[in-house]
């Protein structure tokens, strides 16, 4: 069954409020605050910044996310990986699929760009939160950023641990901080009502024409409204898109709220942050209880973007992408649920790197917002194609309309660059370059491989089977495609003349589908050997060694090829590295060590 039509009761909208909307529910947070640094608080430019709020949050979250793109979806999942395959899986032309597969390795790197920054700028921003506790006094800058390290280094270290146990408090915890925003918002409301009128889209426009180029420098902080807006997609193959759908509409209306409450407090109050002002302004008491709350939310928040990004790197290794690594499955009910242990260890460290460069809150805001807005316009852009294709034509105007925004948007966090929105861009510059180089080396792999046809291969093995020669048991050999024999499989049967009664050439091979597991059985290739071609989704995790005994398939032993490389460019040296560096195939898969023979091929490229 789709999952898109999978149960949407009370207890699927809660789990969807913890795993999802925890980087968007808390940006109310800094976003008003950083804006009102550009721009002084006024009743018109008040009133114009809330509108740009309102209509961002329509436009950029709920028209192209929740509306949009949760209609395009391979079995239930979303995603930019998932966007990008819908749209080359339609298109004929080489060249088109190479530019649009480019994007979307841009949109990947960038999100894990996004990564990077999110658990920087949520947790500082709470911990920020301690100056007002009454009493307390100032704490200086440095304490502020070991305590929030200290935070962080804390959150990375359990990640091994999986997160299975304690998810389920998640959305109860985001329920109560999403209450807490509304009821906070209200109150402030109350006190200038008629702030509700900011829905006007007429008081952005005037905001634009009474100021001119500043106006447009707000608006690469308004952005900071929907940073996290893109899980809404992303994270649809996890819950559904009917439960993330009604969980936002209560996000949407908390947010709102809080926002047009601090727009008021703004009015009359001036300080360092907004809602933690606006919050013990009206009950002082209680500003302890919600600052932890604001604490637990940020690392709600943080901890929904380090399984993200986990997931979208495990997509990359199953595309081929990204080069293998070491998966850890940390949950058995929960498939979303992995642990990569470089990948957790090089986020640490550039989180922490983040916080020691910029140290606070207000600073970090200049480096957010870029890979967001670039990530919004890459999805923009594949749906405007996907609905041509599909000829949907009410969908590829409003997304039309959508990309628009998305383009002004870009063009407006393009002068955040140099303000440390380089930063952005360098962090992901890391991902994007793996990403490039590993794909250009397998295929400069792939040139030299030099693998027979399958037809050239069994002229010479049946020479050698029909001698009689053979081992008794059964002999399992991987190969990429059973069409195509790898060199290692020449090496050991045509020229070692190790050869077994039964062998079998095995091939796994990655869907454009997310999930599901299909086997194809090819019995006589020729007399002793036979195929089986393993089909596995993207996402889907798979026990390759269970599969094929499922197929009744008991090797005495299994043969793989190990890679030798003799590079002399620098690219295809540093290649060579990386390729050294990540776990082999059999790794991957856990296949048994004691049956396992590695076999070395050694390549020029």
């Amino acid at each position: 069954m789709d999952k898109s039509h999978s149960h949407s009761g009370i207890g699927s909208i809660v789990k969807a409020l913890g795993l999802v909307f925890g980087d968007i529910g808390t940006s109310p947070i800094y976003t008003l605050t950083v804006i009102l640094l550009l721009t002084a608080p006024t009743q018109d430019n008040i009133m114009g910044i809330l509108s740009l709020i309102f209509w961002t949050l329509i436009i950029l979250v709920t028209l192209e996310y929740a509306i949009l793109a949760m209609s395009l979806s391979s079995k239930g999942e979303g995603g930019t990986i998932v966007l990008k395959e819908i749209l080359t899986s339609s298109i004929k032309s080489g060249r088109k699929i190479a530019f649009v597969t480019f994007l979307g390795f841009i949109g990947v790197s960038l999100l894990m760009g996004d990564g990077v920054i999110t658990p920087a700028i949520s947790i500082l921003s709470a911990v920020e939160g301690l100056e007002f506790i009454p009493g307390i006094g100032h704490i200086s800058e440095n304490t502020i950023v070991i305590i929030t390290i200290c935070i962080t280094v804390m959150l990375f270290m359990v990640q091994s641990k999986g997160t299975d146990k304690v998810a389920s408090s998640f959305g109860p915890i985001m329920i109560l901080w999403f209450l807490a925003l509304f009821i906070s918002g209200i109150v402030s409301l109350s006190s200038y009502p008629g702030i509700i009128f900011a829905v006007s889209p007429h008081y952005a426009i005037e905001f634009f024409i009474n100021n001119g180029w500043t106006g447009f420098f707000v608006l690469s902080e308004v952005i900071l409204c929907a940073t996290g807006g893109e899980a809404i997609y992303a994270d649809m193959g996890h819950l559904g898109s009917e439960p993330i759908r009604k969980a936002w509409y209560f996000v949407f209306f908390a947010l709102v709220i809080n926002y047009f409450g601090q727009g008021a407090f703004a009015l009359k109050h001036s300080g360092s942050n907004i809602l933690f002002g606006m919050v013990k302004s009206q009950a002082e008491f209680l500003y302890i209880p919600f600052l932890i709350l604001t604490l637990m939310a940020t690392i709600i928040a943080s901890q929904a973007m380090i399984s993200a990004i986990f997931s979208l790197v495990y997509q990359g290794i199953r595309t081929h992408m990204m080069p293998l690594m070491k998966i850890k499955y940390t949950s058995e009910d929960l498939k979303s649920q992995i642990y990569i242990r470089a990948v957790n260890w090089g986020m640490l460290a550039a989180v922490i790197l983040m916080i020691l460069v910029f140290r606070k809150s207000g600073n970090l805001a200049a480096a957010y917002g870029f890979a967001v807005t670039a990530t919004m316009a890459i999805s923009g852009f594949f749906m405007i194609f996907i609905f041509h294709i599909q000829k949907k034509i009410l969908k590829l105007y409003l997304v039309i309309l959508v990309f628009i925004v998305d383009i002004a948007f870009v063009a407006a966090v393009t002068t955040k660059i140099p303000h440390g929105g380089y930063w952005s861009i360098i962090i992901a510059m890391i991902p994007l370059f793996t990403i490039w180089l590993w794909t250009y080396g397998n295929s400069a792999m792939r040139k030299s491989f030099r693998s027979l046809p399958i037809d050239t291969f069994l002229t010479s093995y049946e020479q050698i089977y029909e001698l009689g020669n053979n081992i008794k048991g059964t002999a399992v050999f991987f190969a990429r495609d059973i069409d195509m024999v790898p060199p290692y499989i020449v090496h050991t049967i045509i020229r070692g003349n190790i050869i077994y009664e039964h062998n079998i050439i095995v091939s796994v091979v990655t869907m454009d589908k997310p999930f599901g597991v299909q086997k194809l059985f090819i019995p006589d290739i020729s007399e002793g050997l036979s195929g089986v071609e393993i089909q596995i989704g993207y996402m889907q995790l798979a026990n390759v060694h269970k599969i094929i005994k499922e197929l009744d398939v008991d090797p005495k032993v299994i043969f793989y090829g190990v890679d030798d490389i003799h590079a002399n460019r620098f690219l295809m040296k540093l290649f060579a590295v990386i390729k050294r560096a990540t776990p082999n195939f059999v790794q991957f898969y856990e296949l048994p060590y004691n049956k396992l023979h590695g076999v070395v091929t050694r390549l020029e490229i």
